[in-house]
Parts: structure tokens; C-alpha cells; sequence
């Protein structure tokens, strides 16, 4: 028989967080349920539209598909937690400035994604940029605001000039 109950020891936002969680609990749920980090959002709870998402030892994962169980010792990091540190205060404030948000619904997921991709490819290209973001749905703004938000931002960060 499976317990009905795990006990889990993660980092979450850099501290150190203990539980016993349902077994079919999923990230995106323990961290709005459980730690009232309400960022990310479950959306279609299928892994398909990016809201959950969320970064897991260094990567961006939909946590929607990912058990709580499963991110027992592991590092993970919530928008809140990017927005605490500062990490994505550039991506943040490019897109307040390209009007590349308006609900927010997806917001917290595009920014978690497109902060992995401009730490990770310094000067990404604009096909770069609409592919990695393309598992991340958007039904307010349209994508090419948020596409300029993020070229921008990597364009700083690698100390050229924003368009």
C-alpha cells in the first residue's frame, strides 16, 4: 500500500521548508496552498500554458507536473522570490515599461522563463526568445510586446543598447 502521506525537506526562496504533504500534491498546489506563495498560477493544470511554472534546482519546471514529493531536496525558487532578490527586477520593469502584461495571469511564468533564458544565452535572438517562450500562453497582450521586453533586457545585460 502507498502512504497517503510524504514527508519532504526542500529550500524554497532560500529557506528551509519542512512538510508532510498529500502524495498526489502537486508543486504548483504545495506552494499556493500550502506556503500561500500565490506568484505562479495553476492555469490548465496539464502542463501546456506555462503558468506554473516555476524554477527547480536551476531550471524552469511546470509545477503543475511535478509532485511536491518529487522537489524533496531541491532548490526552488518562486517569482516572489526572484522579485525579493532582485533577480528579475530588469525583466519586471521592461515589461511594465512595452505594456507586456496586462491581466498578469501569465506574467509570473513568462518572467521565470525568460529569466532562464537570458541568464543562459546572453544575446538571444528574437526567434530565440518567441521559441523558448512559446510553451508560456499569453490571452491579454500579445507576444510581441513581451518578446521586445525580454530582447531588451538581454540586450542591457549585455551591455548593448535596447531597441
Amino acid at each position: 500500500m502507498f502512504p497517503q502521506q510524504i514527508d519532504v525537506a526542500l529550500s524554497v526562496n532560500g529557506e528551509a521548508v519542512e512538510a508532510r504533504v498529500p502524495a498526489g500534491r502537486h508543486l504548483i498546489d504545495f506552494l499556493r496552498l500550502d506556503l500561500g506563495l500565490t506568484g505562479a498560477h495553476a492555469g490548465c493544470e496539464h502542463g501546456v500554458c506555462g503558468a506554473c511554472t516555476v524554477r527547480v534546482d536551476g531550471r524552469s519546471v511546470r509545477g503543475c507536473l511535478m509532485l511536491a514529493a518529487q522537489a524533496h531536496g531541491a532548490e526552488v525558487w518562486t517569482v516572489e522570490g526572484l522579485s525579493e532578490t532582485g533577480e528579475i527586477a530588469d525583466l519586471q520593469e521592461a515589461f511594465v515599461a512595452r505594456n507586456a502584461l496586462q491581466c498578469g495571469f501569465c506574467t509570473p511564468g513568462m518572467l521565470v522563463a525568460a529569466q532562464e533564458l537570458v541568464a543562459s544565452a546572453p544575446a538571444p535572438t528574437r526567434e530565440q526568445i518567441r521559441e523558448r517562450l512559446s510553451g508560456n500562453y499569453c490571452r491579454c497582450t500579445g507576444y510581441e510586446a513581451i518578446i521586445d521586453a525580454v530582447e531588451a533586457v538581454a540586450q542591457a545585460r549585455a551591455g548593448g543598447a535596447a531597441r
